[in-house]
C-alpha cells in the first residue's frame, strides 16, 4: 500500500508559551486531534484525499475555539461573514464562497460548488442562492455566537479598526485548513475561515482563493495558508509554493519555508501554511510565534503542536 497522511492548522499567529493555561493548551490540542483523527480514519479506510480534508476541517469548523464555522468572528455589522476553497491535485478541480452566513459548514458548499456547479467562487447574495438551490439549512445567528468573540467585537465596534485573531491584545490567525494524500496519490487542500473581526466593505482574505489560500497539484504539492491574507493574497503564496516545486526543483520543506520566511516576510506579511506532496510527505512552515498544528501518517507518525518547538 501506497503511504499516506493528513495535515491540519488552526491558525498562526502570537502564540507564546504562558499564553494559556494548561486547560487551553489541552483544548485546543483536543480540537487538533479531533480533527486528524476524523480525516485520518477516512483515509485509512481508502478514502480519497477530498473527504478526508472535508472531514477534518469540518470538526474544526464545529469547534467554536476556532475562527471558523462555529467559532468565526463578529464583522462591523455584528453578523458573521465565512470563506472556505478546497481544490483537488489530480483534477485540479476546485470550489469556494466568499461572505455566506449562517452555514454550518462552509467547506461543505465549498465542495458542493467544485462538484455540482460549472464555477469556482461564488460570494455572498449568489453563494447564498446555490446554498439554498442545494437545500442547506440557514443556522441563526445565536449559533456562531460565543460571548469571548462578541466582547472581542465590542472593543473594536464602532472604529476602523479589525482584528485577524481570537484575542484582540494579541494576533492569533484564526483560520482553518486541511492537507491530505490517500493511498492513490492523490492529493487536496482545504481551508475555512471567519475572516476578520469588525471587518467592513465585504472584504475577503486569501482562504477562499485558489493560488493563494489553497492551492492542489499532484505534481507538486497542496497547501493551505494561514495568516495576513492580504499579504498571502499579493504574494499568490499558494501556488508561489507549488512554482518553486515545479520550476525551481526545490523540495517540498525548502520551498514552503522561501515563501512563508523569506518572500511573505519581504511583503511585511505574516502567517504560515501546511503542506503535503503526492509522496505522503508533510511539512509546516511558519514566521509567527507559533501556528496550531498537527499531522498523522500511515507509518504511524502523529504530531500535535501549538508553539515553536
Amino acid at each position: 500500500m501506497r503511504p499516506f497522511s493528513i495535515a491540519i492548522h488552526g491558525g498562526a499567529g502570537i502564540l507564546t508559551r504562558g499564553m494559556m493555561n494548561s486547560q487551553q493548551e489541552a483544548a485546543y490540542l483536543s480540537g487538533i486531534n479531533e480533527a486528524l483523527d476524523a480525516g485520518y480514519a477516512l483515509l485509512e479506510k481508502g478514502a480519497n484525499a477530498s473527504e478526508a480534508i472535508v472531514a477534518a476541517v469540518t470538526r474544526l469548523e464545529d469547534c467554536p475555539l476556532f475562527n471558523a464555522g462555529k467559532g468565526s468572528v463578529f464583522t462591523a455589522e455584528g453578523t458573521h461573514e465565512m470563506d472556505a476553497s478546497i481544490m483537488e491535485g489530480a483534477t485540479r478541480r476546485a470550489g469556494a464562497v466568499a461572505m455566506v452566513t449562517g452555514i454550518k459548514n462552509p467547506i461543505l458548499l465549498a465542495r458542493d460548488v467544485m462538484e455540482h456547479s460549472a464555477h469556482v467562487l461564488l460570494a455572498g447574495q449568489g453563494a447564498m442562492a446555490f446554498a439554498a438551490q442545494r437545500n442547506y439549512q440557514i443556522l441563526p445567528p445565536s449559533y456562531f455566537y460565543d460571548q469571548f468573540r462578541y466582547d472581542q467585537w465590542q472593543e473594536l465596534k464602532g472604529s476602523d479598526k479589525t482584528q485577524l485573531d481570537h484575542v484582540a491584545s494579541d494576533r492569533k490567525f484564526g483560520t482553518v485548513g486541511a492537507v491530505a494524500c490517500d493511498i492513490r496519490g492523490n492529493i487536496a487542500a482545504a481551508t475555512s475561515t471567519g475572516g476578520m473581526t469588525n471587518k467592513k466593505f465585504g472584504r475577503i482574505g486569501d482562504s477562499p482563493i485558489i493560488g493563494s489560500g489553497t492551492y492542489a497539484n499532484n505534481q507538486t504539492c497542496a497547501i493551505s495558508c494561514t495568516g495576513s491574507g492580504e499579504f498571502f493574497i499579493r504574494g499568490a503564496a499558494a501556488y508561489d509554493v507549488s512554482c518553486l516545486i515545479e520550476h525551481c526543483q526545490l523540495d517540498l520543506q525548502t520551498a514552503c519555508d522561501e515563501v512563508i520566511k523569506k518572500r511573505l516576510l519581504a511583503l511585511g506579511g505574516d502567517g504560515g501554511l501546511i503542506a503535503v506532496n503526492a509522496k505522503a510527505e508533510v511539512c509546516f512552515s511558519f514566521n509567527t510565534e507559533g501556528m496550531y498544528r498537527g499531522y498523522r501518517c500511515s507509518d504511524g507518525a502523529s504530531y500535535a503542536a501549538i508553539y515553536v518547538d
